[in-house]
């Protein structure tokens, strides 16, 4: 019997708070619900922390700049990260994203990796109909916390994480994103137990869905 190969998933942690954060916490919830959801195919998870990631540098804007997006890789700079961070990417069959908002949208840790990846000639293409991504699409599950609310009658503050990752994403061809919220982490131990209680049966109640129409007979 042929042993299935594996199914890669890459997560990404934006949280400088390490394993105290909750956007990581739910991030390991969607895994396990991955896991269950794989069947036979285990999960060969690849985890990179943003937070060792360092913005692009004067090479890599001088190659988005000029004309073709030329460039030659150095080890070590800018470019030759970039195309190590995009093949990991592209390697990937699904995409995990833990992220707390920061200032209504994504920690300057996140918007390090996507000014990496989204990358001219690299992983979208300018057209006369607009910009258009090179990279084959595969699901995406975004975990974010937020310390108020950003959804919901209680939401009093901003939300462009979500419609920025949405924007940014599709950029590069990634267009199945789903996003799962744990809100209200900076309002008491209360409400954070209620949160997480909300934000774990989300996560369940989406992959019990997505299985169960998976094992669906096919009809004919």
């Amino acid at each position: 019997m042929t042993t299935p190969h594996p199914l890669r998933v890459l997560r990404l942690t934006a949280s400088p708070r390490g394993a105290e954060s909750e956007s990581l916490r739910l991030s390991e919830h969607i895994l396990d619900a991955l896991s269950a959801q794989s069947g036979h195919r285990r999960l060969e998870l690849s985890s990179v922390d943003l937070n060792d990631v360092p913005p692009v540098d004067g090479g890599y804007a001088r190659m988005l700049a000029s004309p073709r997006g030329a460039g030659v890789p150095h080890p070590g700079d800018s470019l030759h990260r970039s195309d190590r961070l995009i093949d990991q990417l592209d390697r990937a069959d699904i995409l995990v994203i833990a992220t707390p908002m920061h200032n209504y949208s994504v920690p300057s840790s996140l918007k390090a990796w996507i000014d990496h990846v989204v990358r001219i000639q690299r992983t979208f293409e300018s057209t006369p109909e607009g910009k258009r991504g090179l990279l084959r699409d595969r699901p995406v599950y975004v975990a974010v916390s937020s310390g108020g609310y950003i959804s919901g009658p209680r939401a009093r503050q901003p939300d462009f994480l979500r419609p920025y990752l949405q924007a940014a994403l599709a950029t590069v061809g990634l267009n199945s994103l789903h996003c799962f919220t744990l809100e209200g982490t900076a309002l008491g131990e209360e409400v954070l137990t209620e949160a997480r209680r909300r934000a774990f049966t989300a996560v369940s109640e989406y992959f019990g869905r997505s299985l169960s129409q998976a094992r669906l007979p096919i009809q004919g």
